[in-house]
Parts: C-alpha cells; structure tokens; sequence
C-alpha cells in the first residue's frame, strides 16, 4: 500500500508558516534546535558520540533523553557511523538507529534531519497532519519523505539562511509543523 499525502494548507501560505513557526517558537526550543544541527554536523564529520546523539533527541523529546544512557558507546558509534554514512540507505540508516534504546521512528527521523538536513526531514503527528496523514513506519517515513523532498523541490518554499540547518526541507518541516499548530490546536 502506497501512502497518499494531500497538503493541507495551500502552497502559498508555507513560506510565511515556516516564518511563523520560528517567530513563536520559544527560546528553549529555538536553542535546542540550534544545538541539534550542531550535533548533528559534528556526527556527519564522525563525532559518534551520547552527548551529539543527546543533543539532537533533546530536540525532538527532552523525556526520551534519559533512555539513552541505556546505550553502551561502542553501540551508539556503531549506529551513528551507519547513520552518518552517505553511501547508508534511508531504510538502513532508520533501522540502524532504531536499534537504540530511547529511540523510535520520529526520533530516527530527527536525527537523520539533524545529520544530514538537506535529505531528510522529521517524521512528527503535526507536519503529517498537515498532509493529512498519521501512519508511521520505516517504509512510511521514505514514502514520506520522497512527498516532501519532491514538495522542497518546487520552490514552494526558501531556505531560512539565518536559522539552523538553512535548507528547503527544514523550512517546510517548520511550514508544516506551524500550520498544524494553528489549525488544528
């Protein structure tokens, strides 16, 4: 079964949600995503270590952070060098990173996007909202994926030079995630 994914708010309006998203995102947030894609540029040049992993999944969920303590060093740079590899497949990468305690698949995702932003995005209820969907699962999140990529793409939306992680995913991840903060409560 093929995933089908209907953007809720017009076109047009992504742009400015994106913009909105960050101008209400508080302070604490705004740092933590900063610290994130830190992190995750120290793990793509292969600084496999708890404290990047620890920043990015503070990010996505400040409660699962305790998880990961569960996690010896050796695994969590095992895991980050297959995630971090350019030549690693989407479907590798996620199930590598799923193997870790305190990690599920939104998380994966985030990590993915903190590491390499430019070709992945965060799977989260609120941006899948916005497409009118709510499955997940690793084949889901590439189907997902591909969707926004292909959406990125078009030019509908503008990298944010001046925030983390200035790329046309990350701006529509924010886009998404701002439209169902509003829309939907």
């Amino acid at each position: 079964m093929v995933a089908y994914f209907q953007l809720q708010p017009a076109e047009s309006e992504l742009q400015q949600l994106a913009e909105e998203y960050w101008q209400k995102t508080g302070e604490k947030d705004r740092e933590h995503e900063k610290t994130a894609f830190e992190a995750g540029e120290a793990i793509r040049n292969g600084d496999y270590t708890l404290a990047n992993l620890e920043a990015i999944v503070r990010w996505k969920s400040e409660r699962l952070v305790q998880y990961l303590i569960g996690n010896s060093n050796d695994k969590i740079r095992r895991v980050l060098a297959v995630a971090a590899s350019p030549a690693t497949s989407t479907g590798e990468a996620v199930k590598a990173l799923l193997e870790l305690h305190g990690v599920d698949l939104p998380v994966a995702s985030a990590i993915l996007a903190a590491i390499f932003p430019e070709r992945y995005t965060v799977l989260d209820y609120r941006a899948l909202e916005a497409l009118g969907h709510a499955r997940h699962d690793v084949r889901f999140y590439e189907e997902y994926l591909a969707f926004c990529k292909r959406l990125a793409e078009s030019n509908v939306v503008k990298p944010q030079s001046e925030l983390p992680a200035p790329t046309p995913l990350r701006t529509l991840d924010r886009a998404l995630w701002e439209w169902s903060r509003k829309y939907s409560g």
